[in-house]
């Protein structure tokens, strides 16, 4: 290796998923990803940055185009084993047959060490035989990687058999799901590629491993003044003599509901950002229930704690025990909805200065100069806007930057009313924590319990770093 920077060229034949290996490496979006074979022409390189200082750079490299006739001139080549390639570039490098070859070996040439890369859904052919005979007569450090395309084949025992005869290491790892921890692996394995590499690559390992934890604070911040913001907000407006006030009613809670809707997507895209996400669009998968809106009956339906649950959330509430009781006896309070839309909770009220009305029938009090919308008192608010933030921070995680298509699972479908959501597994311990942070930030007091508020931050900090170790959000 040339510098205190480690390089590695990743290798391969055409269209057997290099790129999408780079791109999760490197966690970059921008590296070029075809199913197309050749895509790749000349080298790319991708260098990881944390903090503004490169720690570790990725070749990403054009495709063997003629393995056995490079292998050829290979086993032909009488000169000193250690110049092999430096000669190979110098005889070949105006030949347009063997262009691919040379600007392949470039990287590698000037110390790269090698990550090849094949496609584990395939058999084992005569070309990869001669790609694998080249890269052992390099003399190189190198590691084998099998990136499995597709579930459906499976040739990886063939694979291992003949890597074990020209590589230092092998390793499977599939660019369309790769995690953080997978990436990390990789790492450790490569270390155990060349012995002069190990102090270099331990430090890359810690850096990324800071760096991730780093990530899960600054997303624990983010999600945690998302659901504050939303618990307190509110909208009013005063009446004049020509307003209806229902009219008016229905406006504002459109209003609220958009604005909430905006802190969340906020949200999102701070989480998205942190995470590297930046360049293509990263959809939603169709079976996720974040593909509902937040206000949507659907959503409160499958999110948010049980009805068992909230009730006994409530006895920390003390004096909202009647709006836990009534949500816990009717799911979601619909009575309070159906006045606003269907869907703000008990905080909806009509004031009107020093003078209130008695209730209507659907739990709206009216006043008689003055509106307001919020803060929503439902306590299941706050559960369903935890949810929504821990699933979405999971998808965003446990997708590798390599994948372009979208993730296709079908066995989760919107017909079945179980909670599909995070909260509804937590302790009673950990229940009571947002039941006294809902308490504290709730409403307008300008004083918080300050207590309740970072219990509350480091449960969602802890929340975070499992779910970084699931995949299947």
């Amino acid at each position: 290796m040339s510098s205190d920077i480690p390089e590695f060229a990743v290798l391969g034949h055409p269209n057997e998923g290099k790129s999408a290996v780079v791109s999760t490496l490197t966690e970059d979006d921008q590296v070029r990803v075809s199913p197309v074979p050749g895509e790749t022409t000349v080298c790319r390189t991708y260098t990881v940055k944390i903090d503004g200082k490169e720690i570790i750079r990725f070749v990403d490299t054009p495709g063997f185009q003629v393995p056995r006739q490079t292998l050829a001139w290979f086993n032909a080549y009488p000169g000193e084993p250690h110049r092999i390639l430096d000669e190979f570039i110098a005889v070949h490098e105006s030949d347009p047959f063997y262009a691919d070859e040379v600007e392949l070996f470039r990287p590698v040439a000037r110390g790269a060490g090698i990550i090849y890369v094949v496609n584990g859904s395939r058999p084992v052919r005569a070309d990869d035989l001669a790609e694998m005979e080249i890269l052992r007569l390099t003399g190189r450090p190198r590691m084998a990687v099998i990136n499995s395309k597709h579930a459906e084949n499976d040739y990886t025992r063939d694979w291992r058999r003949e890597f074990g005869k020209y590589f230092n290491s092998i390793r499977i790892f599939n660019a369309n799901t790769a995690n953080f921890y997978d990436r990390i692996k990789m790492l450790e394995s490569l270390k155990s590629i060349d012995q002069e590499w190990e102090l270099v690559l331990a430090r890359v390992i810690q850096a990324f491993q800071a760096e991730w934890e780093k990530r899960n604070r600054l997303a624990s911040a983010y999600i945690t003044h998302a659901i504050e913001k939303s618990i307190r907000f509110f909208v009013s407006r005063g009446l004049t003599g020509d307003d209806d006030p229902v009219l008016v009613q229905e406006e504002l809670a459109e209003v609220y509901r958009k604005q909430v809707r905006d802190i969340e997507t906020s949200m999102f895209h701070h989480i998205r950002a942190l995470f590297r996400h930046r360049l293509y669009e990263v959809s939603l998968p169709d079976y996720s229930v974040l593909q509902h809106d937040l206000f949507s009956r659907k959503t409160w339906e499958l999110l948010g704690l049980t009805r068992t649950q909230l009730a006994a959330a409530g006895a920390v509430l003390g004096g909202t025990m009647g709006a836990v009781a009534d949500t816990a006896a009717h799911g979601l309070s619909f009575g309070m909805f159906t006045a606003i839309g269907g869907l703000l909770g008990a905080g909806s009220a009509v004031l009107g200065g020093r003078r209130v009305a008695d209730k209507s029938p659907a739990g709206i009090r009216l006043g008689g100069d003055r509106i307001q919308v919020g803060p929503n008192e439902n306590p299941q608010f706050l559960y369903i806007l935890l949810d929504r933030g821990l699933i979405y921070y999971a998808h965003i995680i446990n997708r590798p930057h390599g994948r372009r298509e979208k993730r296709n699972i079908t066995d989760i479908t919107d017909d079945t009313v179980k909670k599909q959501g995070i909260t509804t597994a937590l302790t009673p311990a950990r229940r009571q924590v947002c039941a006294r942070y809902f308490k504290a930030v709730k409403g307008r007091r300008r004083i918080k319990d300050k207590k309740a508020v970072l219990s509350f931050a480091a449960l969602v900090l802890s929340l975070l770093e499992e779910l970084s170790q699931r995949t299947d959000y």
